[in-house]
């Protein structure tokens, strides 16, 4: 097995590739390539995506520039914050991402079940020879109409087929689909699964079941919530040409932007208001020009904030000016006299641009992804303040 890595934001590297490798790599968006002039060589760079890829026999990985500890912190408190904000996964920093998330998922997931499968009641529709539950008498009509036997019933079963056991099976499915996982770990996967005989297997793509914590299931929760990070990513297995591609990646952007989004929900929730992700609007009265700003929060007094988060590699120029005329864009729709972008700090210091002949002002701020958890909410609690004061300021 040919391997490369990559780091995200790190520079071109140069490596032999086919064409057709080539054409998968940039296909299915895993790296940025050219050719290096006067070589045979291609020049790959990591993208905006972090995982394992297998491309042939070319296995790719891309790393974060931030920890994988921070990357999961990141990803879970975008759709856990409660949890995230108490808790926390030891995770092998040194191991490419599948490989960590697949170690402290079986320990977590194979300490939560040594007591035994977690049972609950689910409710069941069969069709019987005896009576179970109750009866369904327009289906009992409808299917057997003049007949006595069997009987549709429904009845609920204590069993151990619930939603808490499904979605661990899935999570360890998935994980031994993932290009990357070293023996000893894809073991220990397999042991577990071997476990949840019994447990309904998800099919692919299908909505997960829905749990709800309690104190019953105390001793799921955490390998449940880190069962959810992994059924999110981007698993994905093609062909391009005569090669089978497959992989497990995260977009590092749509993680920051709904990080940051959450965040800054959670942060505002004391000054009241509203908050809107994903905010749909239009550039023009026709309304054929759409736009949704990642974050946009109405004051119970009615002052609106329209913030977008931006993931951008390091760049010693400053912010990338596409980013002011878009928030140009939506202060000029919503009326507002100013507009938020907050960046995953780079090289750049906050910075605000007054716009000539428009009254508005962009500010750019940053956030240090490299922080624990505590310190980067915390820059956020800042950021939010000083967005709750300003609208202060503006009433």
């Amino acid at each position: 097995m040919r391997r490369l890595t990559l780091t995200e934001g790190d520079p071109a590297v140069p490596f032999a590739l086919s064409d057709t490798e080539a054409a998968a790599l940039g296909t299915a968006e895993l790296a940025i390539i050219s050719r290096t002039p006067g070589s045979a060589e291609w020049l790959v760079a990591a993208g905006t995506k972090v995982g394992v890829a297998r491309v042939g026999d070319l296995q790719v990985s891309i790393r974060p520039k931030i920890a994988i500890d921070r990357l999961v912190f990141l990803m879970g408190y975008a759709t856990k914050p409660t949890f995230w904000r108490n808790h926390s996964v030891l995770l092998d920093v040194a191991s490419e991402l599948p490989e960590a998330l697949a170690h402290a998922f079986t320990r977590l997931a194979s300490k939560a079940i040594e007591q035994g499968l977690l049972q609950g009641y689910k409710t069941v529709d069969e069709s019987l020879a005896v009576v179970r539950g109750r009866i369904r008498v327009r289906d009992q009509i409808s299917r057997h109409y003049g007949v006595g036997l069997p009987l549709e019933v429904t009845y609920d079963d204590f069993t151990t087929d619930i939603a808490e056991n499904q979605i661990l099976l899935a999570a360890a499915t998935r994980l031994l689909h993932m290009p990357g996982i070293t023996k000893p770990v894809r073991h220990s996967l397999q042991r577990l699964r071997l476990q949840m005989t019994g447990v309904s297997v998800l099919q692919r793509g299908a909505v997960l079941p829905t749990w709800v914590p309690s104190r019953l299931n105390a001793r799921y929760q955490a390998p449940l919530h880190l069962a959810e990070l992994i059924l999110a990513g981007d698993s994905f297995e093609q062909r391009v040409g005569d090669l089978q591609v497959s992989g497990f990646v995260f977009d590092m952007w749509k993680l920051y932007e709904d990080f940051v989004s959450i965040a800054l929900r959670e942060a505002l929730a004391p000054y009241g208001g509203t908050a809107a992700l994903q905010h749909r609007m239009h550039l023009d009265v026709a309304r054929n020009v759409e736009m949704r700003p990642d974050f946009l929060w109405t004051g119970r007094d009615g002052h609106r904030i329209v913030v977008d988060a931006k993931y951008k590699a390091e760049r010693p120029a400053g912010f990338p000016q596409a980013d002011l005329y878009q928030l140009l864009a939506y202060c000029t729709v919503l009326g507002l006299p100013e507009g938020h972008l907050v960046y995953a700090k780079g090289n750049e210091a906050d910075v605000a641009h007054e716009i000539q002949g428009a009254g508005v002002t962009v500010h750019c701020h940053t956030l240090d992804l490299s922080q624990s958890p505590s310190v980067l909410l915390s820059q956020v609690r800042v950021l939010a303040d000083r967005l709750g004061a300003a609208a202060g300021r503006a009433d």
